[in-house]
């Protein structure tokens, strides 16, 4: 069931993002159209990514811009491509997103010049109003998620730290190198991308470079991470980490956590986050691990069964 996504961008097409949100109410599933004013249509909510964005946060952002309505981003549910004039290709990526209750009550949606209605409906009336077909072909992904029962999930991220002094030009401890100039700007830029999926729990190497690099994060959401030396560089090239205890720890726990680590240590988290999850062992491993500084994977885990296997991975890669 794993699907695996690399989100990346070119300069040759425009870019948005947008998402499937849902909700229960009374047991019954339910997704959100809006209608715009202008085109006349029935569409789901998306937007166009601003200047230094990444593609979560532009989903998050759009979301609630057109809604009022706060989410976070589940799984990944499909990309649609079609061009614009003259022969320029659109690219739309998608997620899941749950709008819970103290969301949709805090929304503050009104009719406006841009959107002129929002419409809670059945996935049937969804097919059926849809006036795009690309819109449908999201709407197929979405179902099937449904279907296998794997709508509701949680993320565990694994994050590799930013751009750290090297170690040729470092005198002193290994795991005392700071983050350059360029590494403090991409851990700014990485928090709102990693709000966007809901993080809760802030788990780390003990090493500066990576402590510095959850900190942005951990000032916003104003939570105190978790160091460990069980996932340091220092510990791996010793041969005395422990992988297995973290990552055990965070499946269990069923809350959305970022874990950021080293690259050598990065294929030995992803590698137990499958085998605690009872996912088996493929290439998408691999890719998933092997992450550029300051870039991340998220590991999309079923909340009611986390031991049902990975759902989808997704890697992110910041422009800065």
């Amino acid at each position: 069931m794993t699907q695996t996504v690399q989100v990346v961008r070119d300069d040759k097409a425009v870019y948005a993002a947008g998402a499937v949100v849902w909700r229960q109410t009374e047991g019954k599933l339910r997704i959100l159209l809006i209608h715009r004013t202008k085109y006349r249509d029935a569409t789901l909510p998306k937007g166009k990514v601003d200047p230094g964005e990444m593609l979560a946060q532009t989903a998050v952002r759009e979301v609630h811009e057109e809604t009022g309505i706060r989410v976070h981003l589940g799984v990944p549910v499909g990309v649609s491509r079609y061009f614009m004039r003259p022969k320029r290709q659109k690219v739309v990526h998608y997620w899941a997103a749950e709008a819970t209750d103290d969301a949709i009550r805090k929304s503050t949606f009104v009719p406006n010049r841009e959107i002129a209605a929002l419409e809670w409906v059945s996935l049937k009336k969804a097919r059926k109003n849809l006036s795009y077909p690309v819109d449908l072909e999201i709407l197929d992904e979405f179902e099937r998620l449904v279907s296998d029962g794997a709508l509701r999930t949680f993320p565990i991220v694994a994050l590799r730290h930013a751009k750290a002094a090297s170690r040729s030009d470092w005198d002193g401890p290994d795991a005392a190198r700071p983050l350059t100039g360029r590494g403090r700007e991409q851990a700014e830029a990485i928090v709102a991308p990693l709000r966007a999926f809901g993080i809760r729990k802030i788990v780390t190497s003990d090493a500066v470079r990576c402590v510095q690099t959850v900190a942005p994060l951990a000032r916003a959401l104003d939570r105190r991470p978790v160091q460990t030396e069980l996932i340091s560089q220092d510990a791996w090239e010793d041969g005395v980490s422990d992988v297995r205890t973290v990552i055990g720890k965070r499946v269990r726990s069923g809350k959305p956590a970022v874990i950021c680590s080293h690259g050598p240590v990065l294929p030995g988290i992803l590698s137990e986050l499958a085998l605690a999850t009872g996912t088996m062992h493929g290439s998408y491993v691999g890719s998933a691990s092997s992450l550029e500084l300051a870039a991340f994977s998220v590991a999309h885990l079923s909340a009611t069964n986390p031991g049902s296997g990975i759902i989808s991975i997704e890697t992110h890669v910041p422009k800065v």
